[in-house]
């Protein structure tokens, strides 16, 4: 046999073992829907539920949305939970006039939600809004959490540059000017901005974010929601100490992947998490805000064996 026919038996040979070997399936991720405390709060869902669970909470403007690529990395060994809150993605939308629309009310309905699946302990992923909720579910429990990722989530001061100005103006004085000087991150332009600013290719953000994004904040009354988070976030800064004390004392493990061209949670606001604890895998990633969308792949691969870690310990 010549050598171009044994490599062409050769690759042929390959080729039908490939064909025949079995396919490995994509986790399916179901979408469904729970009433907690008369608010139907949707999620998505994938993996075992006898596995240990990993709690993804989303930041501002997105929804569950931002984890969709994610959620299938992960449910293929965990079980995952991708809730939405009340007034973002697939989650109702009471009204800003007769709802709490604040982080502690956000925290208590999400811990409810995890208690109705039956999630006794878990890790967190938080991004964005999900640090205060992440940590006020953390505060309320801390022996519930076996970990944290950390993916551009605020809890030190330091974290809190110039971007703010305007969102501190509005904690000092809540009026309407003040209100409108922070409508621009509600436009279309403001959510591409979000999702563009700092990436290191901006070609590679799918731009279904931006109108998966720009539907739900063009809601009638959804403005009021988030100009109502807006103002709610200043009860977050008071917290950051307690919260820094919890994990000095209790010393959960910790992945941070945090996107260092953020210019609403800049790199300033990742260091200190080494300041306050032991057990820190850090990486700051060439990416900004939403880093799922340029550096999902690595993340996926070091929650992973961040997530064989420590839910074995």
């Amino acid at each position: 046999m010549n050598e171009s026919v044994r490599k062409l038996a050769a690759a042929t040979a390959i080729g039908i073992a490939l064909a025949a070997a079995p396919a490995v399936a994509t986790p399916q991720v179901h979408y469904g829907s729970s009433v907690v405390d008369g608010v139907e709060i949707a999620y998505r869902e994938a993996g075992d539920p006898s596995r240990p669970t990993v709690l993804l909470l989303h930041g501002f403007p997105t929804s569950s949305h931002m984890f969709r690529d994610l959620i299938p990395e992960l449910a293929a060994r965990y079980h995952v939970l991708a809730p939405d809150y009340p007034g973002f993605g697939a989650s109702a939308m009471p009204p800003a006039e007769s709802f709490d629309y604040s982080f502690d009310n956000f925290a208590r309905l999400m811990t409810k939600f995890i208690d109705a699946k039956g999630v006794e302990r878990y890790v967190t992923y938080v991004m964005d809004y999900g640090a205060p909720v992440g940590y006020r579910m953390f505060a309320a429990d801390p022996a519930r959490v076996l970990g944290f990722v950390i993916q551009n989530g605020n809890a030190y001061e330091e974290g809190l540059l110039e971007f703010w100005d305007p969102v501190r103006a509005y904690w000092a004085d809540r009026s309407a000017a003040n209100g409108d000087k922070l409508r621009g991150f509600l436009t279309l332009e403001g959510t591409k901005w979000q999702y563009l600013q700092g990436a290191k290719d901006p070609s590679k953000i799918s731009p279904d974010n931006f109108w998966h994004v720009q539907y739900l904040l063009d809601r009638p009354g959804n403005a009021a929601i988030q100009l109502a988070l807006f103002y709610d976030y200043r009860t977050n800064v008071p917290l950051y100490p307690q919260w820094q004390a919890l994990f000095r004392e209790h010393q959960p493990p910790a992945l941070v992947v945090w996107g260092k061209n953020d210019p609403i949670f800049p790199a300033e606001g990742a260091e200190p998490y080494k300041r306050d604890l032991k057990d820190v895998e850090f990486h700051l990633l060439d990416t900004g805000h939403f880093a799922l969308e340029e550096e999902g792949a690595f993340i996926a691969e070091r929650m992973l064996a961040f997530l064989d870690r420590v839910t074995r310990e």
